[in-house]
């Protein structure tokens, strides 16, 4: 996968959470919500960072995610002394030519087996994750796998 992240266009994918919900994208939100017949997962784009010399090594493949339509960018900024995960206008491709990292709109991207985990690296030690509650927006959480699920399955399109 690491190839295909780095040959300078985005891997097209859907990411699914361990209990097979999907992230859709409803009202500028991402939220895992049930696959169902009908549902339609968010296309996420995927890139890895070309600065990889800047960041820590070994926490993972540091990587962009943002949605293909419509163009929004998936970073971490600080609400009321809470890192937060937010979507922002943004292309994905710009991030990727700028001439150093963007950190709040990285991640480290770790893979076991079928599971992958997205690691902020503006605040380390926080990770994507789902409540377990279906329906409910993305979050990022410093508890791995414990009430909150940060184990994600991808999906090439």
């Amino acid at each position: 996968m690491n190839k295909v992240l780095s040959c300078g266009k985005p891997q097209l994918v859907d990411i699914q959470d361990t209990s097979h919900r999907v992230w859709i994208l409803q009202d500028k939100t991402l939220i895992a919500v049930p696959r169902k017949h009908l549902t339609t997962p968010a296309t996420i784009a995927l890139i890895s960072c070309r600065h990889v010399e800047t960041l820590k090594k070994d926490r993972g493949n540091s990587v962009y995610l943002g949605l293909e339509k419509p163009k929004l960018c998936v970073f971490c900024e600080k609400v009321e002394e809470q890192p937060t995960l937010q979507l922002k206008e943004q292309n994905i491709m710009d991030l990727y030519h700028q001439p150093k990292p963007v950190e709040p709109f990285l991640f480290y991207h770790n893979q076991s087996g079928r599971n992958s985990t997205f690691e902020s690296v503006a605040f380390p030690g926080w990770f994507i994750a789902v409540s377990s509650q279906g329906g409910s927006p993305l979050i990022l959480t410093q508890e791995l796998g414990k009430v909150n699920t940060t184990d994600f399955g991808i999906t090439m399109h």
